[in-house]
């Protein structure tokens, strides 16, 4: 006489749960990488407004606006606040004492900061919070010209 079954066996379940182990697998490295081409395009737009924002200092004082000389520019959250202050007329605000980020970190996970390259030259240098060495750099020069590092 046959028995009917009326479940799944172990095989079956294992089975299952291997293939939604690889689905999803493949689902978290395609977020993974869809939320790191985010945060590099967020950052380069705010690059480009910084870089607008320099045409109008230009404008307005003959000269453009900068945190350091060239090969002195290190992205960091103070110096993206004064950016954001001086620059880009946003208001002033202090930064939190226990994850020190500027509003543009928060927003796309981002510090950037200007380098004086020469007589009426700057270059934009934004650095991807928490990267460590192997950080994602972004560089945008007066000319428009971009390059990334480590992206």
């Amino acid at each position: 006489m046959a028995t009917k079954s009326s479940g799944f066996s172990l095989v079956e379940l294992l089975v299952v749960v291997a293939i939604l182990g690889i689905l999803s697998s493949v689902g978290i490295l395609t977020y993974t990488g869809y939320v790191k081409g985010t945060k590099i395009r967020a950052a380069k737009a705010i690059m480009q407004q910084i870089s607008l924002a320099q045409t109008e200092e230009y404008s307005n004082t003959g000269n453009y606006f900068s945190n350091a000389d060239e090969g002195g520019c290190s992205p960091s959250a103070a110096i993206t606040r004064d950016i954001e202050i001086n620059l880009l007329g946003r208001l002033a605000y202090e930064l939190d004492a226990v994850t020190p980020m500027s509003q543009i970190g928060r927003e796309t996970g981002y510090e950037v900061c200007i380098e004086n390259t020469g007589t009426n030259n700057f270059i934009i240098i934004a650095e991807e919070i928490g990267g460590g060495t192997n950080a994602c750099e972004l560089t945008l020069s007066r000319n428009g010209q971009t390059t990334e590092t480590n992206c």
